[in-house]
């Protein structure tokens, strides 16, 4: 840890408490905690959701929200009390000598205004910049946060940019002043593993040319072991542990940082076991579930704008019982082919079968039955279930719509399903408001199964869940296949938890599948460029798992498919 001359650090947090005043009183959020930063150091902040390293994070910088107040302890930054100073002086200190890079660039970035305005307002109000040259030196803040044709780019709005664009915004305004100190709040946790290492790797080359801390809190444990120095493990609002990152990750002494450890997904770990015994295996020489065939769709914009080629001849086959993954980037074209398996849009070209009949062809009492058979569970658990409803009524929506039942069976029916996916009785009449994201999801997977599926279409289920909520998912989803006999179509662009979920793989690019077969082959012998470039970006690779040992199934059979692609079920 690099200090100043005076050995003090550049940023010293003493017996912080930060508490929220709520309907029923105040509560305490962090509990006396204590930390220091050095000057040039990256020390990672590492907790689930509801641990607290937000909170202290934004205590820091004093934007807590208006029910928040930091009730004890010290902040010092330069050895000044940051406690202590007005909202005017801290004006001063906010952007210019800390910096923040939020998590969500949809809502941190003004949708109204354009990309270089926004980062010119930083320059501007922190004396950076005068009218005259403000907006060469925002194209300068662009170019450093490795935003290609910067000038182009200053002219657009946000939603014009793609997700790590965005982010790279954020990145630009963050250290567009130079700061000190950078606050990086799971600054790329909804970002594909490429875009991910791209941009950490920019931050690590802005902030290491200008001499600047990084505080980088995160709930993904194999991040904050290839970027920090240090790491402190955060659990109800209290630090459990801290130290040196290789001492930490080889050594945990602290239960819960052993429980992360063994929770946190990686490509070195194998198929999860659920310990039951699938009732949906499939034969060599049996019929797939489903066949997609040179599947394309083409979008032709108006105007005389170029066609975009969303889905070129994608071709695999999902094997009764079994999980496939379609792995790839944003853009890679995998939800795409997950909409036409749905039959939400209609490919522009080849053919999708579902137990040997094309989807296409189907009338609209056979597409009612496919409806029932094939279910999605969506990626945002708090996008996909209705605020007004009740729990009971979402899972029972499904269950009235297709006239399952009179309403005690239905009712019946909904606490079968809750207990099911673990979810207790008394969820019933509360609302999505009330319950945690991991209970969320398990709401939206108790509806999907609801009319005993066939197939579940998960699309990036656990991507915005904690990674022990995402080991509590997957194994859910596993016990669910196995018990049910369910084949999953699993879209994702986490190589780590495909790892853990997937039989057969297809990994995807601009479009295409590049390259396809079982779980092993891809992860322990991979041919394609493309897939040795995901799996290079993925952080952690030598993570130890922590004692954990988890058995693989048995070996799966391999199914052959027609066509002369390779298929995911095929070797």
């Amino acid at each position: 840890m690099s200090d100043s001359p005076d050995g003090l650090p550049l940023l010293a947090v003493d017996n912080l408490v930060v508490s929220f005043t709520g309907p029923n009183g105040s509560s305490d959020v962090v509990k006396g905690v204590s930390f220091c930063v050095g000057r040039g150091e990256t020390v990672a902040i590492v907790g689930e959701s509801g641990s607290g390293k937000s909170t202290m994070a934004m205590s820091v910088i004093r934007l807590l929200a208006a029910n928040g107040k930091i009730r004890a302890g010290s902040i010092r930054f330069e050895n000044t009390d940051l406690t202590t100073k007005s909202d005017t002086e801290l004006r001063s200190v906010r952007g210019r000598l800390i910096g923040l890079v939020p998590q969500d660039p949809m809502s941190n970035l003004n949708p109204s205004m354009k990309i270089g305005t926004q980062v010119a307002e930083t320059l501007l109000t922190h004396g950076f910049a005068t009218r005259r040259d403000v907006r060469g030196k925002s194209h300068e803040a662009l170019r450093a946060a490795g935003i290609p044709e910067p000038e182009q780019r200053a002219a657009q709005y946000p939603h014009e940019l793609s997700g790590g664009l965005r982010q790279r915004v954020l990145v630009a305004i963050g250290l567009a002043c130079r700061p000190k100190l950078l606050i990086a709040d799971e600054p790329t946790s909804a970002l594909d593993v490429t875009v991910q290492r791209t941009i950490l790797d920019q931050i690590d080359r802005m902030t290491a040319e200008i001499g600047t801390a990084v505080l980088l809190i995160t709930h993904d444990l194999a991040l904050a072991a290839e970027r920090a120095q240090r790491i402190i493990v955060m659990n109800e609002g209290e630090i459990v542990e801290a130290g040196p990152t290789a001492q930490v990750l080889a050594t945990p002494r602290h239960q819960y940082t052993k429980a992360l450890l063994d929770a946190a997904p990686s490509i070195a770990a194998v198929r999860v076991d659920s310990g039951h015994t699938a009732t949906g295996e499939t034969d060599a020489g049996k019929p797939s579930l489903v066949e997609v065939r040179e599947a394309t769709k083409i979008y032709r914009p108006r105007g005389n704008r170029k066609e975009v080629r969303a889905a070129a001849g994608v071709t695999f086959d999902i094997p009764g019982g079994k999980t496939v993954a379609v792995v790839g980037e944003s853009g890679s074209g995998k939800t795409t082919t997950s909409r036409m398996l749905l039959r939400l849009i209609e490919p522009s070209s080849g053919s999708i079968f579902f137990e040997g009949q094309e989807i296409a062809t189907m009338d609209k009492a056979q597409l009612a039955g496919f409806r029932q058979r094939v279910q999605p569970v969506f990626q945002d658990p708090y996008a996909s279930l209705n605020p007004m409803y009740t729990i009971g009524r979402i899972v029972e929506e499904p269950l009235a719509f297709y006239k399952r039942g009179g309403k005690a069976q239905r009712r019946a029916r909904v606490l079968e399903l809750l207990d099911q996916v673990a979810l207790s009785s008394d969820v019933i009449d509360r609302r999505p408001a009330e319950l945690s994201g991991g209970q969320r999801q398990r709401v939206a997977i108790a509806r999907a199964i609801a009319l005993n599926p066939d197939l579940l279409i998960c699309d990036e289920p656990v991507s915005a869940l904690d990674v022990m909520v995402q080991a509590q998912i997957l194994r859910l989803l596993d016990r669910l296949q196995a018990e049910l006999g369910l084949s999953l179509l699993f879209i994702s662009h986490d190589l780590a938890v495909v790892r853990l979920i997937a039989d057969y793989v297809c990994v995807m690019k601009d479009g295409e599948v590049v390259e396809a077969n079982s779980n092993n082959e891809i992860f322990e012998n991979p041919q394609h460029p493309y897939t040795r470039k995901l799996l290079g970006s993925v952080p952690g690779h030598e993570i130890p798992q922590g004692g954990r040992t988890v058995e693989t199934r048995a070996a799966r059979a391999s199914v052959p498919t027609k066509g002369a692609r390779s298929t995911a079920a095929d070797r």
